[in-house]
């Protein structure tokens, strides 16, 4: 993976920033891409001061014309972009209510962000993608939960990925997603009572917390040649949480 270039979105925080850490550490250019200025660039320059090659994008995922602007500065600097990660996403600062009570027009926020987002991104990104590239989706576990709309959103996002998959596999770039299940962050503990966690860890036969590293294990994996032959993949990391078949 050494001098590919990472485009990894919402990484100033949580599990991006871990993300942002790893590709790094694995020989990545990483492009720190968020909405977030302040805290995206301490990341870029932590990574700089680590030794690694890393650069910071200010990007609206829900903007095309932001998406674009992302790619045309990340391809202006190193010419093209080999990696993409859709991480960023709405969680710890939604609100919830039920599809009957919520607003319909920040419920189409939710969808932009957390399901057409990764659409536009690939869709900007792409045309500079050479053969061989790969992108990974964050979807979750809460795919299969069917709860609420962040469910809903994800449950999508695991559709768009199977149909990208298709759609770029004959430009020889794959498109796979990871569905982390409860993943030791700011969000999660500011979203999620301690004691409701307790219960979920109680009940999974790895019975802890996962780490943004436990996550990047699979999200290289899953980018790197040695996944060459997977497309179109939903890998749950999620210490069996929801066991499927």
């Amino acid at each position: 993976m050494k001098g590919k270039v990472a485009v990894v979105t919402g990484a100033g925080k949580g599990i991006g920033e871990g993300y942002a850490r790893g590709l790094s550490a694995r020989g990545c250019r990483v492009v720190v891409a968020d909405i977030d200025v302040s805290r995206g660039q301490q990341v870029a320059e932590a990574l700089q001061k680590s030794g690694g090659e890393a650069m910071f994008a200010e990007v609206d995922i829900a903007s095309e014309a932001s998406a674009q602007a992302l790619a045309e500065q990340v391809v202006e600097r190193w010419g093209r972009i080999d990696y993409l990660v859709n991480n960023a996403a709405l969680f710890g600062d939604m609100e919830f209510n039920s599809l009957l009570e919520v607003d319909l027009d920040y419920l189409r926020k939710v969808v932009d962000i957390n399901l057409l987002g990764a659409l536009v991104m690939t869709r900007a990104v792409v045309p500079h993608m050479p053969e061989g590239g790969a992108i990974v989706n964050q979807t979750s576990t809460a795919a299969w939960m069917h709860t609420d709309y962040y469910s809903l959103t994800k449950l999508g996002l695991n559709g768009l990925t199977t149909i990208l998959a298709r759609e770029l596999g004959h430009r020889g770039i794959r498109v796979n997603a990871i569905a982390p299940g409860p993943t030791d962050t700011e969000a999660l503990r500011s979203k999620v009572p301690d004691d409701y966690i307790q219960g979920m860890l109680s009940q999974m036969p790895l019975p802890r917390l996962g780490t943004p590293e436990d996550l990047c294990q699979a999200v290289a994996f899953l980018l790197s040649d040695e996944a060459s032959w997977i497309t179109g993949h939903v890998m749950n990391v999620d210490g069996g949480q929801l066991l499927r078949v």
